[in-house]
């Protein structure tokens, strides 16, 4: 376990003595002014996987092209949902321009999603001559290194990057980084990729086709044979011949992955570069955006902030959980007596006090079981139908209500409770990185599907207002 996970474990298992303790609230981050400066070239969204980095990415990038600049979003994320939302029948290694736009301030939004072995062969086909390109991207070693070697895709991702923003064709470069399993294979995958190719062993691998002649063969008799008799009995080979004749051909551009690699990181910490940690208000994804921010810090990268995803709200908070509970259980006894012809009185003591004590109004009548029983109720108002003429179906019984209300008021509960939990979560991570920026997000009823949706996202990211209400600390 990373120290910084060690540390957010500790927060959650012992929070502050002071129970009234109210924890600072975390500063707002401010996306408009973020994407709006011209000094800000590239966006990197990263996190755990699930947590919505891509739809966060292409909102950021809508938003950022109909507030004026040229945008382009690079997404890793292979559904069909994203460029749908887009309105592009599909997604390639080719930046294509979205449609459909506010484009008043004249701004362009374009989309591509990263064909990890297209990317591949454009960086062989980029660094040697048509022959040695050929051999390279017929070598069966190199079509399974270059379609799922650990670290491949997120090495390409940030080439892809490098590529982009060499053109400098776009004002902003907003990425979705890979799902991986963990965020920091992001950081991690490039230098080691990159390592691997530049490394002793592969290096030692191609001794046979770099000394040649006889001399080479002489060196080779010795010690070499022996070792490629040993790697051939553990590797096959057909497979150590793939290798030995992938790595003769890729001698010309082996010292780029690591120039490249560097390269990237030198972007990425870069002025112009923001990374924004996105995560959702659960304790695996807050803590392993914690790790993140720490491990960003020591990169020196530079960290905008953390949108946090998926938060729920409640319109009624001042109803608590406790007390919607106790609510719901006197309704459903209640209702017990007027079913079983028990005592009807058993509801007074639902009259007084209200649920939430409160002078009127809407909310007042929302949260007060006065709707549900007293004489200021709209039910009660209501004229009675003539006697002999059958009951309104439209108009439930006694009982019927007071379970329908039982039933709403521990939905309500579980919201609460939620609710609860989620603002726990968020504030260990403000109690461990009290400098970190925070934007929060409503959690919607259902995915985005349209550049309707993605519009909504971005105005819920730039209103600087949290989802969820400061608390004092339990």
């Amino acid at each position: 376990m990373s120290p910084d996970a060690d540390r957010y474990d500790r927060t959650s298992q012992n929070p502050p003595p002071d129970r009234h303790h109210r924890l600072s609230p975390a500063p707002v981050l401010g996306l408009d002014p973020l994407i709006d400066d011209p000094r800000t070239r590239i966006v990197v969204c990263c996190g755990s996987g699930g947590v919505g980095k891509t739809t966060t990415a292409a909102a950021l990038g809508l938003r950022a092209a109909e507030r004026g600049r040229k945008v382009v979003v690079l997404t890793i994320d292979p559904a069909r949902r994203l460029a749908q939302s887009m309105g592009i029948d599909s997604l390639d290694n080719v930046p294509r321009r979205v449609k459909g736009l506010d484009d008043s301030a004249s701004g362009e939004l374009h989309a591509m999603m990263l064909d990890m072995k297209r990317t591949f062969d454009e960086i062989v086909e980029a660094h040697a001559d048509a022959e040695r390109a050929a051999t390279i991207l017929n070598n069966p070693f190199y079509q399974s290194l270059s379609a799922g070697f650990a670290g491949t895709q997120e090495y390409m991702a940030m080439e892809k990057l490098g590529q982009l923003r060499a053109r400098d064709e776009w004002d902003l470069i907003v990425v979705d980084t890979p799902p991986s399993r963990s965020a920091l294979d992001f950081l991690d995958a490039p230098k080691r990729l990159g390592s691997f190719l530049d490394g002793r062993l592969i290096r030692l691998l191609t001794a046979p086709a770099k000394l040649g002649g006889r001399a080479g063969m002489k060196f080779l008799n010795v010690g070499m044979s022996m070792m490629t008799g040993t790697l051939g009995k553990l590797l096959g080979g057909q497979l150590l011949k793939d290798v030995q004749t992938f790595v003769a051909a890729m001698d010309t551009t082996f010292g780029g992955f690591r120039t490249r690699a560097d390269a990237t990181y030198k972007l990425l910490q870069a002025p112009g570069t923001a990374f924004l940690v996105v995560a959702a208000p659960e304790r695996d994804a807050l803590r392993e955006a914690a790790y993140f921010v720490e491990r960003l810090a020591a990169e020196r990268m530079p960290l905008a902030g953390l949108v946090l995803n998926r938060v729920h709200g409640s319109g009624a908070d001042r109803l608590s959980a406790e007390r919607a509970l106790a609510a719901a259980e006197n309704l459903e006894t209640a209702a017990e007596n007027l079913e079983t012809g028990g005592n009807p009185e058993a509801v007074e003591n639902l009259e007084e006090p209200r649920i939430v004590d409160q002078e009127g109004g809407k909310a007042g009548l929302r949260n007060s079981p006065d709707t549900y029983g007293s004489s200021e109720s709209p039910a009660s108002e209501a004229p009675a139908p003539d006697e002999g003429s059958p009951a309104d179906p439209k108009d439930p019984s006694p009982e019927r209500t007071e379970r329908l209300t039982a039933g709403l008021l521990r939905l309500h509960a579980d919201r609460m409770q939620l609710l609860s939990r989620e603002q726990r979560t968020r504030d260990r991570f403000t109690a461990l990185h009290p400098e970190v920026a925070v934007a929060e997000v409503a959690a919607l009823p259902g995915d985005v599907h349209d550049l309707a949706g993605l519009r909504d996202i971005g105005n819920r990211l730039s209103a600087g207002r949290p989802e969820l209400p400061e608390t004092a600390v339990d």
